[in-house]
């Protein structure tokens, strides 16, 4: 290839998309992202809205993982104030429940040395004097109640102000934009693809696969296909209930698996209650909340709050894309994977799996393992410190 288009082109609007974007810009690249629809129309707008480490990774022993996401909230925390905001969570306790109070101590314990044992990474028992005001949470077999700061972001509005932040340092977005073909040559990519009723081509030196749920379809469309490893999409469903949670986040377990549920206050007057972990084979476009799903979560929710509204205001899920295998539950790896289809100097990169909260750290090993068939550019900017637009 004498002459390219472009250094990198991205394909998918989601977080992940836009990260890479906004890494590969502010190396000083020459950035195209081809989105089939809008940003954030797929999961990076229907996740559980959390800037959390993963406290629940800690008992499958991901520290590495934790110890990132915990780095990455801090980061998010000041480069988006507006957009990423602490939250109080709760953890009650019962004598039913599966996981002692030692041993969720225990946890938190870990989980503060991890983020460092700041101010903001500590833990606290709420005394006993100040049950009654959490939220109408039951009280009845209730032994402990812990406390410690996680964070909260509109992903829809984080995935949309990085994109923009990408925009500004030149990437170029073209949406929608379905692509239609694309053939790896000796040294980059040439796509194919359908923008404003008409097809068109562009050449670039490393095609980054960031279409997320639909990763497995858009590796197909190329020749030879896309790297990938094995992978599932999993549903997870959130509900929308009348009235706000005031105090903060709630996690709970439900008894039956000892999966978490988040309860978190959202957008002014609601509740919002989710997750779930349901296998997905379908379109993803159509991907919609079950009915099982929906009594799942109101179970859950009627155990914890028995006096708050159960009326369903709103319902939609979203797809993980996790590493496929017999091991169907909530304790399979959130590691994020990404293969590249040469060692050395790869054309391309998939990028499977990952947390909105770790998305800049993702783009930051991406650009890390594609920067051998890049050209040496002076640097922009720096997305560990450069602020994202409000």
């Amino acid at each position: 290839m004498t002459s390219v288009d472009f250094d990198v082109a991205v394909i998918g609007g989601g977080i992940h998309g836009a990260g890479v974007a906004q890494a590969a810009a502010a190396a000083g690249c020459a950035v195209v992202l081809l989105e089939q629809s809008a940003l954030a129309a797929g999961t990076s707008s229907r996740s559980s809205k959390l800037i959390h480490g993963g406290l629940r990774y800690l008992e499958s022993a991901a520290f590495a993982l934790v110890w990132e996401s915990l780095r990455e909230r801090e980061i998010l925390l000041n480069i988006a104030p507006d957009l990423v905001h602490r939250r109080d969570f709760f953890i009650p306790v019962y004598r039913e429940s599966s996981r002692s109070r030692w041993w969720i101590g225990a946890g938190l314990a870990l989980y503060a040395m991890l983020g460092g044992f700041d101010a903001d990474a500590r833990f606290h028992v709420v005394p006993r004097d100040g049950w009654e005001d959490l939220d109408g949470l039951v009280t009845d077999g209730l032994t402990t109640v812990y406390r410690y700061m996680d964070a909260q972001t509109d992903d829809a509005a984080l995935t949309r102000a990085v994109m923009h932040s990408a925009e500004e340092l030149g990437t170029q977005l073209v949406c929608p934009a379905r692509v239609e073909s694309g053939r790896l040559t000796e040294d980059g990519v040439r796509l194919e693809y359908e923008h404003g009723g008409r097809s068109d081509r562009l050449t670039a030196r490393v095609v980054v696969n960031a279409a997320g749920p639909w990763s497995t379809r858009l590796a197909a469309c190329f020749d030879p296909s896309l790297p990938l490893v094995p992978v599932e999409n999993v549903q997870g469903a959130h509900l929308e209930l009348p009235g706000r949670i005031e105090q903060g986040c709630y996690y709970l377990e439900v008894s039956e698996d000892r999966r978490g549920v988040f309860v978190m206050p959202w957008r002014g007057d609601r509740t919002l209650l989710g997750t779930t972990e349901n296998p997905y084979d379908g379109d993803p476009a159509q991907v919609a909340v079950l009915d099982k799903e929906k009594d799942y979560l109101l179970s859950a929710y009627r155990r914890y709050f028995p006096q708050r509204s159960t009326e369903i205001l709103d319902a939609w899920a979203g797809l993980r894309v996790l590493p496929a295998g017999p091991d169907r539950t909530f304790g399979r790896s959130r590691e994020t994977h990404l293969p590249v289809d040469r060692p050395g100097r790869p054309r391309a990169i998939s990028i499977l799996g990952g947390k909105l909260t770790g998305y800049r750290a993702t783009a930051d090993k991406v650009m890390r393992i594609i920067a051998p068939s890049l050209p040496r550019t002076p640097r922009k900017a720096d997305t560990r410190t450069l602020k994202l637009p409000s």
